[in-house]
């Protein structure tokens, strides 16, 4: 067998032949050239890795014990469709190679061949698989842009999400979104991973958020049999799944403490250890992290590492709130009533100016999200081809900006009771903008109209602490 390691572009191949030195010889090239690969000697082992293991390329003699070539290729046709298969045939043979190309072989390489002539069929056949993939990727991304859950607005905001998207494609470094619960973090990562150099490498998508604490290490950087309770086989994690390729982080304030020393690691050395394993892996990560807290914050609170901060905001990118750009609502309800349309195989449905007026009027603390939820519901409850303001939720309709203040009977000096009342005003306002902003206290700032330290006091004196 040979010795499991991640190729610099992530791709495995499997050598079959019965001559020892021939599977000596191909495993140590190829694995020279930076490949993952392993070698077996007969075909019943080939059949066995075939269903234990996925590869990109399996490198066959047609003549084996046990199984022959054509047997072989016909279980990789059958058990990975997408892999690529090169039978390695003597000269004599070659009828029998043609008759593999027809069976779905790629190429074919007579014994004896040179080093080069091998590298050269092995480079064309990944290729292949590569340009394939990325057909596949670039339908996916094409189909998702277009649709309501594609990047949509043309509003100033999003104009300058899109500009910094395009520069920081091209870069190495970490990205940083920021930005409240539904506004389209995830949309921007893969946006920036399609327009990299990365674009046909794998998008790895892990929610922080979701991983109990005592998982989380196992989940991003593997772990080895045995090296936990339950640690039934040896598993990859997903730096390695997401080698070559962009690893995105969502929710990365959820990640344990522990863990960001880790992380930091990864981050400026590019390499990892499974838990319970000795050996460094190195890996090749453009790591895109986001947020809906306000990571300065914790920072200064001791509850986020400043220096991973510092590694992950090479490249802030802050998202707008719905209600900064509600210019873009008209536009984002004729995608998604569109998509509705195609999903259910019918004609698109239209918002009445009045349903309309509703929804531009909306605050949207739920972000696109929400809005996408509302209007999916409206679609469903309405019987007519346009949705109207009674079709809409009631909350969108009740009044949002009502603030009541009860004075007592004896408040009659007109200095003190106006005090009392501003105080309670502007404790409401901080109270509402702190929820909206998801207790992000900067953007809680700039929506209040103050400055940073400004609202620290003011959180103080009100009483409201980290509420």
């Amino acid at each position: 067998m040979g010795e499991e390691r991640v190729s610099k572009s992530g791709e495995r191949i499997l050598v079959v032949d019965d001559e020892e030195n021939m599977v000596h010889f191909l495993t140590k090239l190829l694995a020279n050239e930076g490949y993952g690969v392993e070698g077996v000697r007969s075909g019943t082992e080939a059949l066995e890795r075939i269903k234990e293991m996925s590869y990109d390329l399996v490198l066959c003699d047609l003549r084996l014990p046990g199984a022959d070539g054509i047997e072989v290729l016909k279980a990789v046709r059958e058990t990975l469709p997408e892999a690529a298969v090169v039978v390695i045939t003597a000269y004599g043979t070659i009828p029998s190679a043609i008759e593999a190309m027809r069976a779905g072989a790629y190429d074919y390489v007579t014994k004896p061949f040179r080093a080069h002539e091998i590298l050269a069929v092995v480079d064309k056949a990944l290729e292949r698989i590569r340009l394939r993939r990325e057909v596949q990727y670039l339908r996916r991304m094409v189909e998702q842009r277009f649709g309501f859950g594609g990047l949509v607005g043309k509003s100033k905001p999003m104009q300058e999400v899109y500009t910094q998207i395009e520069k920081v494609a091209a870069a190495r470094g970490a990205v940083l979104i920021q930005g409240e619960s539904g506004t389209g973090k995830e949309l921007v990562a893969k946006a920036i991973h399609h327009a990299s150099p990365r674009r046909s490498d794998p998008f790895v998508v892990i929610d922080c958020g979701a991983i109990p604490e005592p998982l989380q290490e196992s989940e991003l950087f593997g772990h080895v049999k045995g090296a936990f309770t339950g640690a039934i086989a040896t598993k990859r994690g997903l730096f390695e799944e997401a080698h070559g390729g962009t690893l995105f982080l969502d929710e990365v304030a959820e990640l344990a403490p522990s863990l960001q020393a880790k992380l930091l690691r990864a981050l400026q050395d590019g390499e990892i250890r499974r838990v319970g394993d000795t050996r460094v892996i190195q890996v090749d990560v453009r790591v895109i992290a986001a947020t809906n807290r306000d990571l300065d914050e914790e920072v200064r609170q001791g509850a986020f590492r400043e220096d991973l901060y510092y590694r992950l905001t090479v490249f802030p990118i802050r998202l707008p709130p719905l209600r900064e750009r509600r210019e873009d609502i008209p536009l984002l309800v004729e995608h998604c009533l569109g998509r509705m349309a195609e999903e259910a195989d019918g004609k698109p449905k239209r918002l009445s100016p009045d349903a309309l007026r509703v929804l531009t009027s909306y605050s949207w603390p739920g972000n696109v999200r929400e809005l996408e939820h509302v209007l999916e519901r409206a679609a469903l409850l309405s019987e007519e081809e346009v949705i109207t303001e009674r079709d809409l939720p009631p909350h969108l309709t009740a009044p949002q900006n009502e603030l009541a203040v009860t004075l007592p009977e004896d408040a009659l000096g007109l200095p003190g009771t106006t005090a009392r009342i501003i105080r309670e005003v502007e404790r409401e306002l901080i109270r509402r903008a702190l929820a909206r902003t998801a207790n992000n206290r900067t953007e809680a700032a700039r929506l209040l109209g103050i400055s940073r330290r400004a609202l620290l006091y003011k959180l103080k004196a009100h009483g409201l602490g980290r509420s």
